[in-house]
């Protein structure tokens, strides 16, 4: 379905026929671009939107199909960029994307929205007050799209960041539990936005170098501001899984210590028990002769030698930080 379309032409917005087509036409004899922004076209929908600017097939099956990755081709003249869209459900911190697509040339820029994440109606608002930025051409429009869209994967990756440090002050906190679970979960959200994010750096570069010739020059700083952005963003999102699976391995030896604590308590236990049961044992034995069996302080002596010997271990394990 389509979004919205307008001619604009010296930064700002024409009133002009609704046909596509048409518009592209005015454009091209009259100065300007057309901006046309759709929304999860169908093949047919789409084909009979923008049929007539004869793009090439592979690139509209791109459109039609999305599940691409972060690209920027070039068809007979015509830019094809794509990125990913990043939203960022705070409620089960997970991680789902779109993908746009952009059609870019000298008279037109067409936009395919697929998925959620950053819809582009307020780009277009805010641009429309900056005529003196619009006015140089649909590259522009480009940018305010990307930058946009960047702009978005830095506050998700702050939502991330503060995600990250609550489980890393889980697994320092000294609790008797394990928090592998989460971790795990929060490291696999963090590799899908990481997958979206860190491709878009090559068509960037590609856009900024000086082989590519579609990017007017008056643009390129900003472009070169905003692939800054991005390189930012990808290294925070890779320090931020080098920290969590730094996390991962400190919960798990937390788990290890828990367990060994709890073995040298069990055998502490046991050795305790093992000084009074060998006694009581060897006593326990249907013996006519043995030591003390006559004597009349015999079992208090035996008793006296279990809760000295008892005691002692008791000491030696508590000094030796087993109890």
């Amino acid at each position: 379905m389509i979004v919205d379309s307008a001619l604009y032409q010296n930064g700002t917005r024409i009133v002009g026929p609704t046909d596509i087509s048409d518009l592209v036409d005015i454009a091209r004899t009259s100065g300007g671009f057309v901006w046309l922004g759709l929304s999860e076209p169908t093949q047919s929908e789409f084909e009979h939107v923008v049929g007539e600017l004869n793009f090439h097939p592979l690139a509209v099956e791109d459109a039609v199909h999305a599940q691409q990755r972060p690209k920027l081709e070039e068809y007979e003249g015509l830019t094809f960029f794509t990125l990913k869209t990043v939203f960022y459900n705070e409620s089960n911190s997970a991680i789902s994307t779109g993908e746009l697509m952009c059609f870019v040339e000298k008279e037109f820029i067409v936009i395919v929205r697929h998925g959620e994440g950053s819809p582009l109606a307020s780009v277009r608002h805010e641009i429309e007050l900056r005529p003196e930025f619009l006015k140089l051409g649909a590259f522009a429009v480009l940018h305010a799209v990307v930058d946009r869209v960047i702009d978005g994967y830095t506050t998700i990756a702050t939502e991330l960041e503060n995600d990250v440090i609550n489980l890393e002050t889980k697994v320092f906190s000294g609790k008797r539990q394990t928090f592998s679970q989460e971790i795990y979960f929060l490291k696999r959200e963090l590799i899908e936005y990481r997958h979206a994010i860190e491709p878009l750096i090559i068509p960037l570069q590609k856009l900024v170098s000086e082989t590519f010739l579609h990017t007017p020059e008056s643009l390129k700083p900003f472009f070169r501001d905003t692939l800054d952005h991005l390189l930012r963003a990808c290294e925070h999102a890779s320090g931020m899984d080098s920290l969590l699976t730094t996390a991962l391995q400190a919960d798990l030896a937390h788990v290890q210590v828990r367990q060994n604590e709890d073995v040298r308590k069990i055998s502490a236990w046991v050795a305790l028990a093992a000084g009074p049961t060998m006694i009581a044992g060897i006593y326990g034995m249907n013996f006519k002769f043995m030591p003390e069996l006559s004597w009349r302080f015999g079992y208090p002596l035996v008793l006296g030698i279990v809760t000295s010997l008892s005691g002692l271990l008791l000491y030696k394990f508590r000094k030796a930080e087993w109890l």
